[in-house]
């Protein structure tokens, strides 16, 4: 037995629960105990379903059947690991050029019913994706793994700073906490919000949870240091929706005192990892999907290895999405210590367009954390595009104009960080544009 296992005590105060909060009791019950299978348990679960995945697939969209019977595949007989890693990857320009054509209109009625949505385009290729209840049941189920998991308080009280919110406090923290628990309130803001607006507005509603989008709480972090804001009721921050910079974990304890606890998700697929409750890496939620992380071979990356993430949702009948190469990037990771035999993702590094590349063509992620340039310049936010091999722009908000000694300070102290003395040139702008989704990359390549 784990030193987990051995705490049942939960700080959450249960309500009673109706129909689909009792589905969701049960099935939580189920992964208190599939987190602590072995790596070979949970696959020999993970194939059996998958086989009922591919015969739905070949069946019912020609996309799948013809790619499926290119590889080898036979509907009569139980897929193997060979077999998967022989399929050909899928793309978002397949789900982009396939469109309605991936939908399954044949979806067995215990899946429930089937809704559409729209990923939020960051990457300049948006597509249209379906799902079912169930998918979303499995949605509902790892937010209230990640509740349990890190322990949090249901009976405090939630802030969350998201797009398309109203400024407003509602009763409780929603569905599908409030199926399940008796909980506090939740203070909403759009994240559109300015950032010194949004910290007065922390500090006006004092929430014990913070949630909000990955870069946003960086630079809320950074600015509640630069105005010594206090958040002294706050116990944890919980971030999504991208990577943020390697030193926000930092920033974040200096600024509040607290832990960040963060998600790992897409809207095509749900979940893919939650954050250890013990460790910063990440498990992938082995029980709704496959996760790969592939390297430039296509082979299985080792622990410490940077390759492309591949998905395979496993219950997604509606629009089967099968070794789908994201676009993300993400580090293996070796064995928990924890002990759960969910894989690991070390790190979680963003998108293809978020590395640099070196005049020789080396490419590496860049890492330029803000303890390094900080003092150069009385920066308030920074972002690098990389125009060429050989050029960078450095887009700022400064608190004030800033002057030559600091701009050259700045260019240096990046120029040490990249290990390249790139050209570069500040620019300084009143606002550093973020995408329709209000997502925010420090770091943008440009080079095909």
């Amino acid at each position: 037995m784990t030193t987990s296992d051995k705490d049942d005590s939960s700080p959450i105060r249960s309500a009673l629960p109706g129909h689909v909060a009792a589905s969701l009791v049960a099935y939580l019950n189920q992964l208190e105990q599939t987190q602590w299978w072995p790596v070979d348990e949970m696959e020999q679960h993970q194939f059996r379903q998958l086989t009922s995945l591919l015969r739905q697939a070949y069946e019912n969209v020609p996309f799948h059947r013809q790619r499926l019977t290119a590889a080898g595949f036979d509907p009569n007989l139980s897929i193997t690991r060979e077999d998967f890693l022989a399929l050909p990857l899928m793309t978002r320009s397949d789900i982009q050029s396939q469109g309605d054509a991936l939908l399954c209109r044949n979806v067995p009625a215990e899946h429930g019913g089937m809704g559409a949505g729209e990923t939020s385009g960051s990457t300049g290729m948006p597509i249209r994706y379906y799902g079912t209840e169930l998918t979303q049941f499995f949605w509902h189920a790892c937010t209230l793994r990640d509740h349990l998991w890190h322990r949090r308080d249901a009976s405090g009280k939630l802030a969350a700073i998201r797009k398309n919110m109203k400024d407003s406090v509602q009763p409780t923290w929603g569905s599908p906490t409030d199926l399940i628990y008796q909980t506090g309130p939740c203070a909403m803001l759009d994240i559109g919000a300015d950032i010194d607006h949004q910290l007065d507005w922390l500090q006006r509603h004092a929430p014990d949870y913070l949630l909000t989008n990955a870069f946003n709480l960086y630079w809320l972090a950074r600015r509640s240091l630069e105005r010594n804001i206090q958040l002294p009721g706050l116990r944890q921050v919980r971030s999504f929706g991208g990577t943020f910079p390697e030193d926000t974990r930092a920033i974040v304890h200096r600024a509040w005192n607290v832990a960040l606890a963060d998600i790992y998700t897409a809207e095509e697929v749900g979940y893919i990892a939650l954050q250890c409750p013990v460790h910063d890496q990440y498990h992938v939620q082995s029980e709704s999907l496959i996760v790969e992380v592939l390297g430039e071979s296509g082979k299985p990356c080792r622990p410490g290895e940077i390759g492309k993430v591949v998905l395979t949702s496993l219950y997604n009948f509606a629009m089967p999405l099968v070794r789908y190469a994201i676009g993300d990037y993400a580090e293996a990771g070796a064995p928990c210590p924890c002990g759960r035999g969910l894989p690991v993702l070390k790190r979680i590094l963003g998108r293809s367009r978020n590395i640099l590349t070196f005049p020789d063509g080396r490419r590496r992620w860049p890492s330029f954390p803000s303890e390094k340039w900080t003092h150069a310049a009385p920066v308030t936010q920074l972002q690098l595009v990389q125009r060429s091999c050989e050029r960078i722009d450095i887009n700022v908000v400064a608190a004030r104009a800033l002057t030559d000694r600091e701009r050259k300070e700045l260019i240096a102290a990046l120029q040490g960080c990249l290990g390249h003395p790139f050209a570069m040139e500040v620019r300084e702008l009143a606002v550093i544009p973020r995408s329709a989704s209000y997502k925010f990359e420090d770091f943008v390549s440009e080079i095909a």
